[in-house]
């Protein structure tokens, strides 16, 4: 940063010494002047050829400015839960940086399930403080694609199966980032919704789920967040690649949308010049040159937006409408970040910082089962411990793809549970079960050997007879960052646990009642086990607080609060997508080997439409393992019979529901009150319910209080795909007020004129 600040005064200096006569500075680098009339004055000063090298990579992570004109180059970085160790310019290999350390936070999955939107403007902007510190400009999140499969790889980057709890979640995150002089890259727009086939795959979807499930959180990310950049997504739909796709990006984006800010590709998105510099695409990232082809001295010049931009240009074949306003939006970005002398300098892994990842982690922790409250320990009957399972001792912070992150320090489950109830308790651990012992995965070490040679009857009597002569086990297992497993690039192949975990947890089960199973994972996973066990944790991939934070759970010292933000089916067949769509692809499309390369693309179709998750369940009453929104306390909660401030309305009206939320438990702790809204009657098939408001409460014992909650006809609408417009039909709808969609405690009816 001080290198910028110094380059930018220096340049300002030489402009000032070289116009003294007339003792003004260039428009484009006068804070006083409105930016429109900046970013226009640095247009007219740029030759064709600086302009086009703005449009894509000058390294794996980098973009060119405009040295000549003072205009710095920008920085990108991965990470929606954590910014990326750094790497080599031109490869992903480790730059092998000793200050690139940082704070791991919760993968995304764990920050909705938080249900709090205060709790995302934290995240976001702590984790805005860490990039702005290691001079990053743009950071690659978070990312908001609709959990469609549990078999999803990239599903624990994502905010879950509803649209409006997506987006009431990222915009926060967004606003947090950003106010550090930070640019978010909202991704992957679109319809990225399994890594199996993302390279070579062309999605259909009717128009209706499109605007209703898979668009409204990037909507929301660009008309209410403001997210200063977008990043276009892998896969085809209408036959176009998402990072140059018309109607994506020319039609709904920055047609229907009005988006001014910078569309990013992701990295090896782009495979066409023409459509490239069409269909949207303003910043061009990772494209698979190997500079040689072309005979050029630089592998960058032979990217889409390169060098065969400019030929175009001055072949005449394109004009450069499309090109000045690509660079348009690069001035206005680097107005707001590289180029913005107001921003703070940032900080990272200080004190707030690891609050904030232990408190988002102890918020999103979801209790989903605690048959005769087991939970929290109580260690005036409790005296020895046993912690059983792999993910109890294994880093998760590195690992999963892009997101893998090299922790200035990540605290283990076993480590979390030894430090807080070491001094009370005998803690002790067995392994039960090997799954993956590596400690390398994207270029980041984690340090660690878990390699086990013992049979693994051997491991798993192990861990039974410790489990019998202890007062409690705690079994850590569920999924990791492994391929396979919670990875980009690769979905899961089965949506049961790996490595033989359900054995170990019914033989656990066998050996001591008193038995909590601990899952870490960014998805559903199968429980052929449940009734065999009275505990169950959902805890996420948690980051460098993970231990402390899930102690803190397992103890009491916090209160879980935390709510599934997509739903458990009982089997994966339960799942819509599996049960009417096509996953991974057509299998007709399957058996000829399609989807293999770009050539001969793999078609995918979502027959389920809009019913995704519990709107699918609900409405055809599939009972799931765990619903969409639920989530157990260590207190009770009661719901008041709700109210509505009038019971007919007008389409321009907004009608509130009020009504009382009450502790009536002996422990401080927060319920999440959820408002779905039912369409009586309907001229098109709808669900049961759709999610449309939310509050959380926090509440002491005996603690009352009113709760309100606002809509207007934008939550009794559906998207009408022969009138390309959202449609609210008059009749009679119903507000249901719960903890969690199956689970409604208060209903009112209403009317709509």
């Amino acid at each position: 940063m001080l290198k910028k600040i110094v380059f930018l005064s220096f340049l300002t200096l030489t402009y000032a010494a070289s116009t003294a006569q007339t003792k003004t500075i260039p428009t484009y680098l006068d804070d006083s002047k409105p930016v429109a009339e900046r970013v226009k004055d640095a247009l007219s000063r740029m030759t064709l050829e600086e302009k086009v090298g703005m449009l894509h990579a000058q390294s794996k992570f980098s973009s060119a400015g405009v040295p000549r004109l003072g205009i710095p180059e920008f920085w990108t970085t991965d990470g929606p839960h954590g910014v990326r160790a750094e790497v080599k310019w031109d490869e992903w290999d480790q730059a092998g940086w000793t200050n690139d350390s940082i704070v791991a936070y919760p993968a995304l999955t764990a920050l909705s399930a938080t249900w709090n939107k205060k709790m995302s403007w934290n995240y976001g902007k702590a984790l805005g403080e860490e990039a702005r510190y290691r001079k990053k400009d743009i950071l690659l999140g978070p990312g908001v694609n609709i959990y469609r499969t549990p078999l999803n790889g990239r599903n624990f980057e994502y905010m879950g199966e509803d649209p409006f709890l997506t987006s009431k979640m990222v915009v926060p995150y967004i606003q947090g980032v950003q106010s550090n002089g930070v640019a978010t890259s909202v991704k992957h727009y679109a319809l990225n919704n399994q890594e199996m086939f993302r390279h070579t795959s062309n999605v259909t979807v009717d128009d209706r789920a499109l605007y209703e499930l898979y668009l409204p959180p990037f909507k929301a990310a660009v008309t209410e967040g403001d997210s200063w950049t977008i990043m276009g997504a892998y896969d085809m739909y209408k036959g176009q690649y998402a990072s140059q796709n018309q109607y994506l990006l020319n039609d709904i984006l920055k047609g229907e949308w009005n988006y001014k800010g910078v569309v990013v590709s992701d990295w090896g998105a782009v495979n066409n010049t023409e459509q490239a510099i069409k269909n949207g695409l303003d910043l061009e990232f990772g494209s698979w040159t190997n500079g040689l082809s072309a005979g050029t001295k630089n592998a960058y010049d032979n990217y889409y937006l390169a060098q065969p931009y400019l030929d175009l240009i001055k072949s005449g074949k394109v004009g450069t409408k499309e090109l000045d306003d690509k660079v348009t939006r690069l001035l206005n970005l680097a107005y707001k970040t590289t180029m913005n002398k107001n921003k703070p300098f940032g900080n990272v892994a200080s004190e707030d910082h690891r609050a904030v990842a232990k408190q988002v982690g102890e918020e999103g922790i979801v209790l989903l089962k605690n048959q005769n409250n087991i939970l929290p320990i109580d260690l005036t009957k409790v005296k020895t411990i046993a912690v059983i399972g792999e993910n109890a001792i294994k880093m998760m912070t590195v690992g999963g793809g892009s997101s893998s992150l090299k922790a200035k320090y990540e605290t283990l489950p076993l480590d979390g549970i030894k430090s807080r109830f070491g001094k009370e308790a005998e803690v002790t651990f067995a392994r039960g079960y090997v799954g993956d012992p590596g400690g390398e995965y994207n270029g980041v070490k984690s340090g660690q050997d878990l390699k086990d040679d013992r049979a693994p009857e051997v491991i798993l009597n192990e861990a039974v007879e410790l489990a019998k002569k202890s007062d409690f086990v705690i079994f850590v297992g569920g999924l990791n960052k492994a391929d396979h497993q919670d990875a980009e690039g690769v979905d899961r192949t089965s949506y049961g646990l790996p490595y033989n975990q359900d054995n170990v947890i019914s033989a656990l089960a066998k050996a001591n009642k008193n038995l909590a199973v601990v899952l870490v994972s960014g998805n559903a996973v199968a429980m052929p086990w449940i009734k065999e066990v009275p505990a169950i944790v959902e805890s996420w991939y948690l980051g460098s607080e993970a231990g402390n934070s899930l102690a803190s759970v397992l103890a009491g010292d916090a209160n879980p609060s935390g709510k599934l933000p997509f739903t458990f089916p009982v089997k994966l067949e339960d799942n819509s997508a599996h049960q009417l769509g096509e996953y991974p692809g057509n299998k007709e499309e399957l058996a000829a080997g399609k989807g293999k390369d770009q050539k001969n693309p793999i078609n995918i179709t979502y027959n389920e439409g809009i019913f995704v998750g519990y709107r699918w369940h609900d409405t055809k009453k599939i009972k799931p393992l765990f619903s969409f929104g639920h989530g157990l306390s260590y207190t009770t909660f009661e719901i008041g019979k709700a109210k509505a401030d009038k019971t007919t309305i007008g389409q321009d009206d907004k009608i509130t529901f009020t009504f009382t939320v009450k502790n009536t438990g002996k422990k401080a702790g927060a319920e999440v009150a959820q408002l779905y809204i039912s369409d009586l009657k309907s001229s098109l098939p709808r669900p049961t319910k759709e999610l449309k408001g939310f509050e959380k409460v926090f509440l002491n014992p005996g603690e009352e209080k009113e709760v309100s909650i606002t809509i207007d006809k934008a939550a009794l609408s559906f998207f009408d795909a022969d009138k390309h417009a959202w449609v609210a039909e008059p009749g009679d709808f119903e507000a249901l007020i719960g903890n969690s969609s199956d689970n409604i405690k208060t209903k009112v009816k209403f009317t709509l004129k």
